[in-house]
């Protein structure tokens, strides 16, 4: 083996993610409300960052006659600046979805009805623990047992305290099985009835099943009778404190507007909580030949000056990628937009971006996270994108509206003689769409449709 020293000279192609280039990458994929907060905090961060402020006539006559500099000469790097703004639709109301905060938890909600109780000091204490050790579905987390042993209390004192919280609101809290939360709220509404007893507390795990015909052997009446019963059941909450406390309610703030006007559409990207950001004047002056300041200074806004120019670029084109992006997908899903999900038709990201001329990812990116609004609701982008199947016509028919289809299929059946999910698919067949029995039902539990054995009625 020869080893040896010597010079060669290649040339190759790298990509290089430059720290601007990663800004230009986050600032694409972030939402509309996302990118306001981005914003705020670059212009808290960089002084060279200002808010345009529009027909502002506090400006002074020398603020508005001093000649401005030519950003674009002296950064000969800046030279492809995109295009001027697109059309903004301009919003100043106020919105009290700002002011909104956390809901009440379940047991914030239960310790401040325990405070308009008249309880003794023992009898506070013991609720205090009891109330402590309800778990987010409310239901009783300890065995009474336990609690003896902790609080070192009698079993009928804490058995007593465990009934005056079993009676507070939400029904069933308090409970330390289903089936006792069951029966706390078939006494809370007043509902004594034998059979109905009974069948919460031996039939249970039969009326999940749907074992409704096994039932009514078992505690011999009429099946009829026993749907009744189990309909009454369906209406009682499992969980009476799943209601509380968990994520707080977030609003959906579209980034793109399509509306209707005549036969055309209409889109207009919604950033109008985004401040239009310039260059603050002050700072950039220091940049000007006749300047005094010292060369780190003129370094430092050099530098800042070159984060400003670089964020306000990339905002502008992530607006205008976005702009192009809602454009194809109007003229792509016409159907949609002019009769609804029925019309809706597949398309891929890939499609998306040879129509624009952009890589795939750069679509996948302007589309994560992000709502349209259109004349049929708010939905997500990435709705729009989805298979299909094809159908006798040598069209593609999207499976968001074969799932519109199944659905329909579904709500129009008799209730005493629900389809299977072959029948479905031999009506769709009929319909000209092709499809297979297992993927109706992957489509039905996706959509959250019962079995066969679920939805037959017997009345």
């Amino acid at each position: 083996m020869n080893l040896n020293y010597g010079l060669r000279l290649e040339q190759s192609q790298k990509l290089i993610m430059t720290p601007e280039l990663r800004q230009a990458i986050k600032i694409l994929q972030l939402s509309s409300v996302e990118l306001t907060e981005y914003v705020n905090q670059m212009i808290t961060e960089n002084p060279l960052i200002d808010i345009e402020v529009k027909d502002d006539e506090t400006f002074t006559h020398q603020e508005k006659t001093e000649p401005e500099i030519d950003w674009e000469d002296y950064f000969s790097e800046m030279r492809d600046m995109p295009e001027p703004r697109l059309p903004r639709e301009v919003k100043s109301e106020f919105t009290f979805e700002n002011m909104v905060t956390r809901g009440v938890s379940l047991h914030e909600y239960l310790f401040s009805q325990l405070g308009l109780l008249s309880l003794y000091e023992q009898e506070l204490r013991v609720a205090r623990y009891l109330i402590g050790n309800i778990d987010p579905s409310g239901y009783l987390a300890v065995s009474l047992e336990q609690a003896e042993k902790d609080l070192k209390a009698s079993p009928v004192l804490i058995q007593k305290v465990l009934s005056i919280i079993q009676g507070f609101d939400p029904p069933g809290v308090g409970a330390r099985c289903l089936k006792e939360g069951l029966l706390i709220q078939l006494k809370n509404k007043g509902i004594n009835d034998p059979d109905l007893h009974s069948l919460v507390e031996s039939h249970l795990e039969c009326i999940a099943s749907g074992k409704l015909s096994r039932v009514a052997q078992l505690m011999n009446v009429p099946i009829i009778r026993v749907q009744e019963l189990a309909d009454i059941i369906k209406s009682l909450n499992p969980k009476p404190g799943a209601s509380f406390g968990g994520d707080a309610v977030r609003y959906i703030v579209p980034d793109v507007l399509v509306e209707r006007i005549d036969n055309d559409y209409i889109i207009l990207v919604n950033d109008n909580q985004v401040p239009h950001l310039t260059i603050n004047k002050t700072y950039s002056s220091i940049l000007k030949k006749n300047s005094n300041a010292d060369e780190s200074t003129r370094d430092f806004v050099e530098n800042k000056l070159n984060q400003a120019l670089w964020l306000i670029r990339s905002i502008e084109q992530r607006r205008t990628t976005i702009y192009q992006v809602a454009v194809t997908l109007v003229k792509m899903q016409r159907g949609f937009f002019d009769h609804g999900i029925k019309e809706l038709k597949p398309l891929t990201l890939k499609q998306i971006a040879e129509a624009i001329g952009v890589h795939e990812s750069t679509v996948s990116r302007a589309t994560a996270n992000k709502y349209v609004q259109t004349p049929h609701g708010i939905f997500e982008f990435k709705f729009f994108f989805n298979s299909g199947l094809n159908t006798d016509c040598g069209e593609c028919a999207s499976s968001e509206s074969i799932k519109r289809a199944l659905q329909e299929i579904v709500k129009n059946e008799e209730s005493t003689r629900p389809f299977s999910d072959q029948k479905i698919a031999d009506i769709l067949q009929r319909r000209g769409i092709s499809i297979a029995r297992r993927t109706v039902t992957k489509y039905r539990e996706e959509l959250g449709i019962p079995n066969t054995g679920f939805r037959k009625r017997y009345l």
